[in-house]
């Protein structure tokens, strides 16, 4: 009787690590410096006649890449993610700036005929050697760092004849921790954000949004420092610099009401050489509210603090990305494309004279003495200056021949 009963949990248990292991969605995830591989079993398709479900990164459903795609072995999909160009396909990176914990995370999506299925996959580095020495303290280890950390030395402050009690009664223990941000990134058409595939024609104007999530809400704000759009090959220009748009045509800066969400609206466009492009924001993270930073035009970008990183308000810094999809379609204004590609002409050469200021502290920063900030400038309008003050001088050149003629004739 014994040994049945053996036998038969032997056999239950053996099914419930076979149904586990065909259950949907189930996954493991292996991290390593350079890598996240996720593994995730596949769900059986629910009739002969249905296909297999789909499976993919969240916002790149049909993206072509195939490092982005999984490899598949019957029910097992494999999906192998750079960490080291966490950007290739859409990864997101948390860095903790007081302790410098680097978190990576995504999403997968698992699609059938009849539901939808999202995983999220999360790695998890301590790279600084501070941060691993606080560790330890905490584990009771004893190891130290050649990093310059000090230690706490109790030193004798009472005054004479002080006793402290032997008991203590703790009657009260107040532990909250913030919870860590989470953002999400998306683009909206008239006020209807796009929940399915990104894919517009050129021209088409668009508003993008950067938000927290809703437990993160009332403890952080947010600021766009950075933002980058690339073609995912050769092509790459900088649209937000230090928290103020290069190219208010192509991309306005973000604006905010509570420090929450941050909007900004943009023209969709492309580069001549591939139909995606891919946005990469580099965003701050600060407690309550990141502080605008005056832009040109008298307009404030939600980017950079007015003081630098070192500020104790900015506590995360997230780097995220988005694809989108644009298609020259019929019905496109082609006056519209050719302006565009003009656009980007002059974004491409604001970008080489911001690469050249940059490295002498450039960088659309507000001088003390006039506290008008910096701003590129068109050549177009390099060239009208220069004309206009040539002009100008030769105005001037005029007007002096013309006082010593007089003065010349009025002496003979």
């Amino acid at each position: 009787m014994l040994l049945s009963m053996q036998m038969w949990r032997s056999l239950w248990l053996a099914a419930l690590f076979c149904g586990l292991a065909h259950a949907k969605g189930s996954h493991k995830v292996h991290c390593s410096e350079d890598q996240m591989r996720v593994d995730i079993g596949l769900p059986d398709a629910e009739s002969k006649d249905q296909s297999a479900p789909q499976i993919y990164l969240e916002g790149l459903k049909g993206y072509p890449d195939e490092r982005c795609q999984p490899q598949i072995d019957g029910s097992l999909a494999v999906f192998r993610l750079s960490l080291s160009d966490f950007y290739e396909c859409g990864v997101t990176r948390m860095v903790n700036q007081l302790t410098g914990k680097k978190a990576y995370y995504h999403k997968i999506i698992i699609e059938s005929a009849s539901s939808k299925e999202i995983v999220s996959v999360k790695c998890i580095t301590a790279a600084s050697p501070a941060y691993n020495v606080m560790m330890n303290a905490t584990t009771g280890s004893s190891s130290t760092s050649s990093g310059g950390i000090h230690g706490l030395v109790k030193r004798d402050v009472l005054p004479a004849g002080f006793q402290e009690p032997e008991d203590l009664e703790i009657t009260t223990s107040l532990t909250k921790r913030a919870p860590e941000p989470r953002l999400s990134i998306g683009v909206s058409q008239d006020g209807q954000k796009f929940t399915r595939d990104l894919t517009v024609k050129s021209g088409t104007p668009l508003t993008m949004e950067i938000n927290l999530d809703e437990d993160s809400a009332p403890v952080y704000g947010l600021g766009v420092n950075y933002l980058d759009v690339t073609d995912t090959h050769t092509s790459s220009e900088t649209l937000i610099f230090k928290g103020c748009t290069v190219d208010p045509y192509l991309f306005e800066n973000f604006n905010t009401i509570d420090g929450d969400i941050l909007s900004a609206k943009f023209k969709a466009f492309k580069f001549p050489d591939s139909s995606y492009v891919q946005f990469r924001a580099t965003v701050n993270v600060c407690l309550d509210k990141c502080l605008g930073t005056q832009c040109s035009n008298n307009q404030v970008g939600f980017g950079r603090r007015k003081r630098e990183i070192s500020s104790a308000n900015k506590v995360y810094e997230i780097s995220l990305a988005m694809f989108l999809q644009v298609q020259d379609i019929e019905g496109v204004n082609k006056n519209e494309v050719l302006q565009l590609e003009e656009k980007l002409r002059e974004l491409k050469l604001a970008n080489q004279r911001l690469a050249r200021n940059s490295r002498g502290n450039f960088a659309m920063e507000q001088t003390a003495a006039s506290a008008q900030p910096a701003f590129v400038v068109d050549e177009r309008e390099l060239g009208h200056l220069s004309s206009g003050s040539g002009a100008a001088s030769n105005g001037v050149a005029l007007a002096v021949w013309t006082i010593v003629g007089a003065l010349s004739w009025r002496l003979m």
